[in-house]
């Protein structure tokens, strides 16, 4: 009986510890980072330009451009929804911080957490993009600003903010970028009206750009959660990409796909690149010195003849790990929730605890359901071993008589018990 009391504990303690983890992952901010280290810190956070490589050797095949040199501090625009406040850099028209108003961050009280952020205070960390082709803008131009501040304001669905970056070549470039209510999705575009004489056939790439450093220190049963990039295609699915591969060459994910997205995974909340479905694309991953590193994606642009115009788009998903809604969002979206070494038992326990708390309302009161349920599930388990233990102690004067009887014949005292259980219909490990 006390054996069996310690095995339904220890079941039922796992659970609720498996309950309570999918709780968390919902409901407390992440453990403030560790400062990054100065060198780090004082980093530019851009690197250079990728490059595509395929139709690499077609005519009109996409060069690197020689940079914009950038102001040493360029002016920002604060966007400001009521989900997002951003600062967007007039360098590249870079999302370089970026605040989630419904996340506190851990030890400042009513303090916005940070997921975007350019190394002043903790990490390095910025959503980038950028055009490949001669003469166009990449992450370093420096675009002009319509204003320094742009809010969502009541009755509107979105805000929308437009940069402007220098002519060349005749070719004028607009960078959009548009912000929803309620949503973690930001639409950012590309409007490219080729006034020049030549042809244009650029490339469009958006890039996560991100330090080394682990967001927090958060471990289970000895596992730390997962920092870093993840890329997700129907042929290869989810695959993460450790930063240490990045460096030594070693990583391995898909290169070039019609579909998927890239990603840089955290505990707790994630960032990624949406391009649309169908669409050819490469992925890339490097190491771009002094502990940054960046992952991303290329798309082709079609061909702009002189006088027309053309575009190029992406969605940029940045917030937290909400897995119901991230599957709705994304392909595959929902698997940067890292549950470590328990997927096996921790999805689908946390599917039905996410269940619970949509008829209840209240984590508290899901949890207790959740519990209830799984000893509703084992019951029957729990029924046949209280039905076996009660015959066993009924049978326990018969098999003290055989012990007496047959205390020095082993052989025949368990003939005889396995004998007496099958007449009784016992089954002797059934508690």
């Amino acid at each position: 009986m006390d054996q069996r009391r310690l095995i339904l504990f220890l079941v039922f303690s796992f659970a609720l510890v498996m309950l309570w983890d999918g709780w968390l992952k919902h409901n407390q901010p992440p453990v403030a980072a560790q400062q990054p280290a100065a060198v780090g810190a004082a980093a530019p956070a851009d690197g250079a330009v990728p490059t595509p490589t395929l139709n690499a050797a077609a005519p009109g095949a996409p060069a690197v451009p020689g940079e914009q040199a950038a102001a040493a501090a360029a002016p920002r625009v604060v966007v400001e929804t009521d989900l997002l406040r951003a600062e967007v850099s007039a360098q590249g028209g870079d999302i370089v911080r970026l605040e989630l108003k419904q996340h506190k961050a851990s030890g400042e009280t009513g303090a916005n957490f940070v997921l975007f952020d350019d190394g002043t205070t903790r990490h390095q960390y910025a959503a980038q993009s950028g055009l490949i082709g001669d003469g166009l803008p990449t992450h370093k131009t420096v675009f002009q600003l319509p204003a320094s501040e742009l809010r969502l304001k009541d009755g509107e669905d979105a805000v929308e903010l437009r940069l402007q970056a220098p002519e060349q070549n005749g070719v004028q470039v607009t960078k959009v970028m548009r912000f929803a209510r309620g949503s973690y999705l930001v639409d950012i575009a590309y409007e490219i009206r080729n006034g020049g004489a030549q042809a244009l056939a650029p490339h469009a790439y958006f890039q996560l750009t991100r330090d080394g450093n682990p967001a927090e220190q958060v471990e289970a049963f000895g596992v730390t959660t997962f920092t870093g990039p993840a890329f997700y295609t129907d042929a290869n699915k989810f695959q993460k990409v450790q930063f240490a591969d990045i460096t030594d060459g070693d990583a391995k994910f898909a290169k070039s796909a019609s579909d998927g997205w890239v990603a840089m995974v955290q505990h707790y909340f994630v960032s990624a690149w949406l391009p649309e479905q169908g669409q050819q694309r490469e992925y890339f991953a490097r190491a771009l010195g002094n502990n940054l590193f960046s992952a991303g994606v290329i798309l082709p642009v079609s061909a702009i003849e002189p006088g027309a115009a053309g575009t190029v788009a992406s969605r940029l998903y940045a917030g937290p790990q909400e897995q119901d809604k991230l599957e709705g969002i994304a392909p595959g979206l929902d698997l940067v929730v890292d549950y470590g070494w328990l997927t096996v038992i921790a999805a689908p326990l946390f599917w039905v605890l996410s269940w619970f708390h949509k008829l209840t309302g209240n984590w508290g009161w899901a949890i207790i359901l959740v519990t209830v349920a799984i000893k509703a599930v084992f019951f029957p388990l729990s029924a046949a071993s209280y039905k076996s233990m009660a015959k066993m102690r009924v049978l326990g004067p018969r098999l003290q008589r055989m012990k007496e009887l047959y205390g020095n014949d082993k052989a025949k005292m368990q003939q005889e018990m396995m004998n007496l259980y099958r007449t009784e219909k016992i089954n002797p490990l059934g508690g």
